[in-house]
């Protein structure tokens, strides 16, 4: 097949969506199929009639992803103007020359829904959830209501515009201590953590700076675990041993412990599993994703989010689960495609 690999784009996670693409991209050049790596944003010079006559060696390449999130403004002047908006040189037209398009984006503008719905209109497979799914889950206030409504137990909390927070709204709030977070982030950009009045108010402040709407939730103290649900069905569960607090640097520094299957009773396993697989029906959605959770001192389990676009960088957490039911990297590339492809079909 002609597959096309969609990475970076224009959010906080653009770096590790490049990681995941090349990732991505080996992977399914040594299943035999065309490949070729598209910076959603940046584009390419090209052509869709050239894009897979030529061979690219993928294995050649490397990437890592910094310490730091990446310098958004210097990647807009990089590309300068675009006659599709926010789509790069090319980009529309390559995609629509593949039998279908590898959804390794994350965060806005690729997690979140938009770029499926174009695709949708524009007659353009893609793998993973389609609009609906990926805009439910990709929203954490939406996802509280429908996770919620479905039973699915998630930490006290609510969600904040910053028209309410300038009008004295958030000074409500008086349970610590607590998380902030953006409401449609991921990879823990832009999350913290407050124990008091004052600490709240610069995480607020913080927060802010990413969106117009944030989610404060009280902290459970407790245990980590994540799990990928494929086609409906979960995987092992894998428990996240952070070194400190689990935000963007503690992610990808290789400092974090990653156990699978996780070190919990059958009970828990299951009860985990179950809560993934719920969530995934409640969100919508199809294909894959990874679902996050928090085990309390009490063994009272507590949703986190839901990943639409989970990892797929040699760190993330849903290869690794599927490396323990023995599915390669390569492996889990294929088994997406095809499942996706049995969707539009």
């Amino acid at each position: 097949m002609n597959i096309t690999v969609l990475a970076g784009g224009l959010s906080g996670e653009r770096d590790v969506s490049l990681t995941s693409g090349l990732m991505c991209a080996k992977s399914l050049k040594k299943q035999g199929h065309n490949v070729f790596l598209l910076d959603v944003f940046m584009g390419t010079d090209i052509t869709p009639d050239e894009v897979f006559k030529s061979d690219i060696d993928f294995e050649t390449q490397t990437s890592s992803i910094p310490s730091n999130e990446p310098d958004l403004e210097k990647i807009k002047e990089m590309r300068g103007t675009s006659d599709d908006g926010f789509f790069g040189k090319n980009v529309i037209g390559i995609c629509k020359k593949s039998d279908i398009v590898f959804m390794a984006l994350h965060g806005a503008n690729g997690e979140d829904g938009k770029i499926q719905a174009t695709f949708e209109l524009l007659g353009i497979k893609y793998t993973g959830s389609d609009y609906l799914g990926s805009a439910n889950a990709m929203n954490k206030g939406i996802t509280r209501r429908l996770l919620i409504a479905d039973g699915i137990k998630m930490a006290n909390g609510t969600s904040y515009t910053s028209k309410e927070y300038k009008n004295g709204k958030t000074d409500e709030w008086n349970s610590f201590p607590c998380i902030v977070k953006p409401c449609s982030g991921g990879s823990s950009i832009g999350v913290s953590r407050a124990d008091d009045k004052e600490s709240f108010k610069k995480a607020l402040k913080d927060c802010f700076k990413y969106e117009d709407e944030v989610v404060v939730e009280e902290f459970i103290t407790g245990r980590e675990f994540s799990v990928g649900v494929l086609d409906g069905k979960a995987l092992p569960v894998i428990e996240i041993i952070a070194d400190g607090f689990y935000d963007y640097k503690n992610k990808y520094s290789g400092k974090t412990l990653e156990v699978c299957p996780a070190e919990i009773d059958e009970n828990t396993t299951k009860a985990l599993q179950n809560a993934a697989q719920k969530a995934f029906a409640s969100l919508k959605l199809r294909i894959y994703s990874r679902i996050d959770f928090i085990v309390s001192s009490n063994g009272e389990i507590y949703c986190l989010e839901a990943n639409t676009l989970p990892g797929m960088t040699p760190a993330s957490l849903l290869p690794q689960e599927a490396a323990v039911i023995g599915m390669s990297h390569a492996q889990l590339c294929d088994f997406i495609i095809n499942k996706s492809l049995e969707a539009f079909a």
